[in-house]
């Protein structure tokens, strides 16, 4: 036996009740040496395990209770009460002219505990005190044995109230535990919208906020930005009706879902908030995919007439060119038509590049190199009187695309050069912000902003530098920023014009944590090259060819944390089967097949698809994504 057992038996053998805990089974779990002495009973009744029914037919077979005229249906009847236990008080006179109390009460986990009291004494004393006041009237003497009664009872159920008590502690405890795990702040609004309930998460939920706020008022607890954007949500809570919306925290940059459930018992409300910053990202950047698919299902066949129709114009115009006889008034006209033909199929491929195929494609990035060499690439398409001053805040490694960002920059970088002129000073600042996102800020001291360039900069086409621009600059830098989750922001500041592109704050893993990977890859020479990219990366790995391998491989090695497959295997089944057998591993697919088979698509649909060929630094980016998704 336990130590602690001991102790706990020892302890019950010692109070002057006897006591006995059976399980809901009816079989007895506890009973001390009272009991058995109380009632005479042989050591196999007070043994565990013991049946109360075997317990109950030896004390009617004894005569505990008196004649019993029929003493099965006596014992039928005791044992369903004791299934269906109900907390109770009783005294009761035994056999033997002893009187005992008996009190019970149901346990939570199942079964009861009852407590046997011999109050033969008190009964004695009750009975002389009868017998000796002689001046009390029978009515005082009845009030009296009530009275005593009475706090016998109280006392029972108090003590079941203390019993009640300390499980509904342990139960708030439990659900307050459960709530603290939660990534989501939880909280109740009383009548007055001051809290009565917080989880304590809210800081979590959006950073710079409190987190003990029971008894504020949700005002002083959010803000004024942020309480304006919620108040019509809570008053239409208030007024019964459930709302689910998303909003921007101004303070954090992060985007939140909320969810306000009046409260029926109380004119109150129920809080759920959530950060869902990174899901919406990844939103923004799904939607510019199909933005960008319709586009080029929109343009493709318009461009490809057009490229036709820019073609026999140039063959024309070419050949009246080297007619002998042409007037000389023709030859500028003729000059002007092939140049207005050059420009529009310049603009044509402009046109392919915005709607076209270009997938997000990040990698881990050294931001300080990245920024040394962009000042490398931009300075010799500056004029010596117009300075590039590069303020750079973001050390280590990002998460980024960095072809994408680049073009972007320079665009932007050459957009400050010809609003500034042959003088001036353009500004590239990168900071964090919030950890939220990486802002990378062009501003330059040239003339800023038009209202009209503030509210149409973005739209394909709008320029403001007549017939020279074409209007797709800072369209895509707007479309490459929106791949990549982030967003684009025009203002004016005292000097001239700002360009903010903000990008998903995710700082790279210099080192990913070795883990084992099954590549399912049918090409014995890609399975080499991809392979020797992923043991560069710290991970084991193990290969299959076809779906069926990889599933046998799979449930024979439980450690496997990520399965990187083509989409075209051996077999009849792609690597898309994968992600239905195995529903239980992270499946991430790759593939050379073009952007509209109908594979690709299906794959897409799913999540992101790494096209071939890539690098290691693109593959690395590419699992970092995933596992950031994940």
């Amino acid at each position: 036996m336990p130590k602690t057992d001991a102790m706990t038996r020892a302890g019950l053998n010692l109070i002057q009740q006897a006591l006995t805990i059976y399980d809901s089974d009816l079989k007895l779990a506890v009973c001390n040496r009272r009991f058995q002495e109380m009632f005479d009973l042989p050591q196999s009744l007070c043994s565990v395990g013991a049946c109360f029914e075997s317990t109950i037919r030896h004390l009617v077979m004894r005569g505990e209770y008196g004649e019993v005229d029929a003493p099965e249906d006596f014992i039928r009847l005791r044992v369903e009460q004791a299934l269906n236990f109900e907390p109770h008080y009783m005294e009761r006179t035994r056999a033997n002219g002893r009187v005992i109390s008996v009190e019970g009460a149901p346990l939570a986990q199942g079964g009861w505990v009852t407590v046997y009291t011999d109050i033969t004494e008190t009964r004695r004393q009750e009975q002389l005190l009868r017998t000796r006041s002689e001046l009390l009237s029978d009515q005082v003497l009845a009030r009296s044995e009530e009275l005593s009664a009475t706090n016998r009872k109280l006392a029972s159920t108090v003590a079941a109230l203390e019993e009640a008590k300390r499980e509904l502690t342990e139960i708030e405890a439990r659900t307050r535990l459960v709530t603290e795990m939660m990534p989501a702040h939880i909280a109740h609004l009383d009548a007055d919208g001051c809290y009565t309930f917080s989880n304590r998460r809210l800081n979590a939920v959006m950073p710079g906020r409190p987190s003990d706020i029971l008894g504020l008022h949700i005002s002083a607890t959010l803000g004024p930005d942020t309480y304006a954007k919620v108040r019509p949500y809570l008053d239409a809570a208030y007024d019964g009706q459930q709302s689910t919306f998303e909003f921007t925290d101004k303070r954090s940059s992060r985007r939140i879902r909320a969810v306000f459930t009046p409260d029926e018992t109380v004119r109150g409300v129920y809080i759920l908030s959530m950060d869902v910053t990174e899901e919406t990202q990844a939103r923004v950047a799904l939607q510019q995919t199909r933005k960008r698919e319709m586009g080029a299902q929109l343009t493709s066949g318009l461009a490809h007439d057009f490229s036709n129709l820019l073609t026999i114009i140039l063959g024309m115009q070419s050949r009246l060119q080297r007619l002998d006889d042409m007037p000389e008034t023709a030859e500028p006209l003729i000059t002007g038509t092939l140049q207005a033909a050059r420009r529009g199929g310049t603009l044509l491929h402009r046109i392919a590049d915005m709607t076209g195929h270009r997938a997000f494609a990040p990698e881990p990035t050294d931001v300080p190199r990245f920024l040394r060499d962009l000042q490398t690439l931009a300075t010799p398409t500056l004029p010596d009187s117009l300075t590039l001053i590069i303020d750079n805040q973001l050390d280590g490694a990002l998460l980024l695309d960095p072809g994408m960002l680049q073009d972007s920059i320079l665009n932007l970088i050459l957009n400050a050069r010809d609003a500034c002129g042959k003088t001036g000073q353009i500004l590239l600042k990168a900071h964090p912000h919030m950890e939220t996102w990486a802002e990378f800020i062009v501003s330059d001291t040239g003339p800023g902003f038009s209202d009209e360039a503030l509210a149409h900069a973005l739209d394909p086409f709008f320029s403001t530098k007549g017939g020279e621009g074409m209007g797709l600059g800072l369209a895509m830098v707007y479309d490459m920023t929106k791949l990549a989750g982030g967003e684009v922001r025009l203002a004016n500041t005292e000097e001239g014009a700002c360009v903010t592109l903000r990008l998903p704050y995710r700082p790279a893993e210099t080192t990913s944590a070795p883990g084992l990977v099954l590549l399912v890859e049918d090409s014995p020479d890609l399975r080499t090259s991809v392979r020797e990219m992923l043991t560069g990366m710290g991970h084991a790995v193990v290969e299959a060819a076809s779906v069926d391998e990889a599933v046998l491989l799979a449930e024979g090695l439980p450690d496997i944390s990520l399965v990187l497959s083509d989409i075209s295997l051996e077999g009849d089944e792609t690597g898309l089967a994968l992600i239905d057998r195995l529903p239980d591993h992270r499946v991430c697919l790759m593939t050379s097949l073009p952007q509209d088979n109908a594979l690709y698509c299906k794959a897409a649909a799913v999540g992101p698809v790494l096209a071939k060929p890539f690098t290691a630094a693109q593959l690395a980016g590419f699992l970092m994504l995933q596992k950031v998704a994940a």
